[in-house]
């Protein structure tokens, strides 16, 4: 591609570098002239204007942004209409965008002219959300610079999206006399509000005393009717002996994990029974601010496993904003 100044009157067919303003119109950056506008640009006394133009192996850059956005999406991520050398892509469902930064990488380093941005890996995101853009830098690419990213593309995926399903959610909430109904009113929508992009829904609730055999007795009601169950206490988990985690044993459960890397949401617990998944939700859950229980929950609605190995690996970037209505915040 060359780029420079020329002659007005030898400007036809070139791409407008910078945007001009004539006495009666625009012509915007990217334009490509024809010869009414030269004839404009005479008018407007313009003896010179800075151009570039298109080499026989160059690729103009909308349609190199399409050709890479088209090769990096497919399946449930979405491309829009090129526009100044960018591609935007969107998630065709709610689910968990993943990156694959190693490709990504690869990708970026072809060269500075061809660029790809991404959201974080695993990040949730709601149908319609922006997960990536492709942006060509200057006006055109070379054509075997495009080939080489095509070429990447074809060796693994670089991004993708794992889509939620609609699940039936049992919620179970313990009482206690210090605990409002109208908290747990507010728990259950703020609990709905976040189900509500994947299609799932609470097809059950039992509030219930707070004691162990109360939980049990709800999980054993209720568990056979629900793809995940989820247990707010009317007190937050404070040991793995405690009343939650008491009553799903008691129901025949197995508590697989206490505590996470994740601030707010340490004190939450993940347990099975009857191949079911139990979460006894931390109290931060109760706020509809980010917190550890969103990042649980979210992989769970995607069928995506929650175990051990993946828990432990949260801490850098666990620590997430404050939650203000939090009873003992972390720093006193």
């Amino acid at each position: 591609m060359k780029f420079g100044p020329v002659c007005v009157a030898e400007a036809e067919g070139g791409i407008v570098a910078h945007a001009l303003v004539l006495p009666d119109r625009r012509l915007k950056k990217g334009h490509v002239l024809t010869a009414p506008d030269v004839e404009d640009l005479k008018r407007a006394g313009l003896d010179r204007i800075t151009i570039a133009r298109l080499g026989d192996h160059d690729v103009e850059e909308n349609e190199a942004a399409h050709l890479l956005a088209g090769a990096i999406a497919g399946g449930l991520i979405t491309t829009a209409e090129a526009f100044t050398g960018r591609v935007n892509l969107y998630a065709g469902q709610s689910g968990i965008f993943t990156a694959n930064q190693a490709a990504v990488d690869r990708i970026n380093r072809v060269a500075s002219s061809i660029t790809l941005a991404t959201l974080a890996d695993s990040t949730w995101v709601e149908a319609g959300r922006m997960v990536a853009t492709v942006k060509i830098i200057p006006f055109a690419v070379e054509s075997e610079l495009t080939q080489q990213v095509v070429a990447e593309v074809d060796v693994e995926p670089v991004i993708g999206l794992v889509a939620a399903q609609a699940l039936n959610i049992g919620l179970i909430a313990t009482r206690l006399p210090s605990l409002k109904p109208s908290t747990m009113d507010k728990t259950a929508r703020i609990l709905n509000d976040r189900l509500g992009p994947s299609g799932s829904t609470v097809v059950v609730e039992q509030r219930i005393d707070h004691d162990a055999l109360s939980v049990a007795t709800a999980l054993s009601q209720i568990i056979d009717r629900c793809d995940l169950v989820i247990v707010f206490g009317a007190s937050a988990i404070t040991d793995s002996q405690d009343v939650i985690p008491a009553g799903i044993e008691q129901a025949g459960g197995i508590v697989q994990y206490f505590g996470m890397p994740v601030d707010p949401g340490n004190l939450l617990l993940l347990a099975e029974m009857n191949a079911k998944t139990v979460i006894g939700a931390p109290g931060c859950a109760r706020s509809p601010a980010e917190n550890g229980f969103d990042w649980v929950l979210q992989r769970l609605l995607c069928g995506l496993p929650v175990d051990e190995a993946y828990l432990s690996g949260l801490g850098v970037g666990g620590l997430l904003m404050e939650i203000s209505a939090r009873p003992q915040p972390r720093e006193g």
